[in-house]
């Protein structure tokens, strides 16, 4: 099955109901926008569809989060980005919606308000009942087309992302085909040999992708950072120190160590774990120990120097590298290294992807985004994808494609 994209449809002269991902940081005191990243990778649909209405549906935060707003300032970002006029409504589905809809013209471009205001869409459900709510029938009496390109909410079932692909011809927008096409690769032609780095804190998430490219033989080799390679450590013997323990626990990941067992049984060639590691020592200064020495009241913070020779070595011998998650605590400077010199080595890659969140603001903040292939906007998303399961807005959008077509 497959889903249907801008170039499958025509649009022009048509009314399309744009799902974007315009979710940014922002500063709650002044309400400034601090990032326009996600702005930025969505221009290039919105331009796309110059010739037709396009309704703008997107969201910032979520219910009881000091970010939670209005859109307003999200419109005159957009605004300046694509050198058109985007008009706002505070509304979502009612009259006045609906009206400021009737009224455009092709090319306008209506940015409706945070749809997350409406509740139904702060639930997870099944495209059936996202099908039925108020918020769907409300928004689709207002389009001809539905296009979603909120890659970074293609892991949500809400009734926006996948009610609306099952009520109405639906397509992907140019990002979400791009995110889709690419992360795709990983898994059918990437240039051997493949190399997945995972850490940072998510452990569960890592350890889902780790299993599925191990099981199904994607990856050559999976080095593991951060907290990920301190679970497993535990699970190979090693005492982290009771720091690094706590955390794991604090984190709730205690269960993910048996997993890491189980996967060191059957995968211990291919998974590449830290002998040496940095700590925080008394004088709260770097300190290089082996694995095998690490204090017990001191927490590792990074990747050793010892190790991080041979990861990059690694990494520099493969043809295709899926980097996600920091090597440690990147945001204190003499902890920073493992993090940006994996990150330095990645880009180098034939092929390389960073899988969105914390690891993509590094890079950038590195300046070496272009020398990567792929960079995500949808952290949560991207790993969900990478652990080989069906987004439901893929799905959504692939079942849409088969009902309606181009019909």
């Amino acid at each position: 099955m497959k889903f249907g994209t801008l170039d499958d449809i025509e649009t022009d002269r048509k009314t399309v109901l744009l799902r974007v991902d315009f979710n940014s940081p922002i500063d709650p005191a002044s309400n400034l926008i601090l990032d326009d990243k996600r702005f930025r990778e969505h221009a290039p649909t919105v331009q796309n569809l110059s010739d037709s209405k396009v309704v703008v549906i997107t969201h910032q935060s979520r219910p009881q989060k000091k970010d939670f707003t209005t859109l307003q300032a999200h419109a005159e970002r957009l605004e300046r980005l694509i050198g058109r006029p985007v008009d706002y409504t505070d509304d979502i589905f009612g009259k006045c919606a609906r009206e400021a809809v009737r009224s455009m013209d092709c090319g306008d471009v209506l940015m409706l308000e945070n749809v997350r205001f409406n509740a139904e869409e702060n639930i997870k459900m099944s495209p059936q009942d996202a099908a039925s709510t108020h918020l769907v029938r409300g928004l689709r009496a207002m389009g001809d087309i539905y296009v979603n390109d909120a890659f970074g909410t293609a892991h949500r079932s809400q009734p926006t992302i996948v009610g609306l692909p099952y009520s109405m011809k639906s397509v992907a927008g140019t990002l979400m085909e791009r995110e889709v096409k690419t992360l795709s690769k990983v898994f059918t032609d990437a240039p051997k040999p493949v190399t997945f780095v995972l850490g940072g804190t998510k452990v569960d998430d890592s350890m889902d992708v780790a299993k599925n490219v191990l099981d199904a033989g994607i990856a050559d080799q999976v080095l593991v950072v951060g907290v990920v390679s301190n679970v497993f450590l535990a699970a190979d013997g090693v005492d982290i120190g009771k720091p690094s323990g706590d955390l794991i626990k604090t984190l709730g990941y205690e269960g993910e160590i048996g997993k890491a067992k189980e996967m060191l049984k059957n995968h211990r060639d291919r998974i590449v774990m830290p002998e040496h590691v940095a700590i925080k020592n008394t004088e709260g200064e770097r300190e290089e120990v082996s694995v095998d020495k690490i204090p017990s009241e001191r927490p590792v913070l990074d990747l050793g120097l010892e190790s991080l020779i041979p990861f990059t070595e690694t990494i520099k011998n493969s043809g295709t590298v899926v980097f996600n998650g920091p090597a440690g605590v990147f945001e204190e400077e003499a902890f920073s290294t493992g993090t940006f010199e994996l990150l330095k080595a990645a880009g180098k890659a034939d092929f390389s992807v960073v899988g969105g969140g914390h690891t993509a603001v590094v890079v950038e903040s590195l300046g070496i985004d272009e020398s990567f292939s792929h960079i995500s906007t949808g952290g949560g998303a991207c790993i969900e994808f990478l652990t080989g399961k069906k987004l439901p807005a893929v799905a959504a959008l692939e079942e849409s494609w088969a009902k309606f077509g181009k019909n």
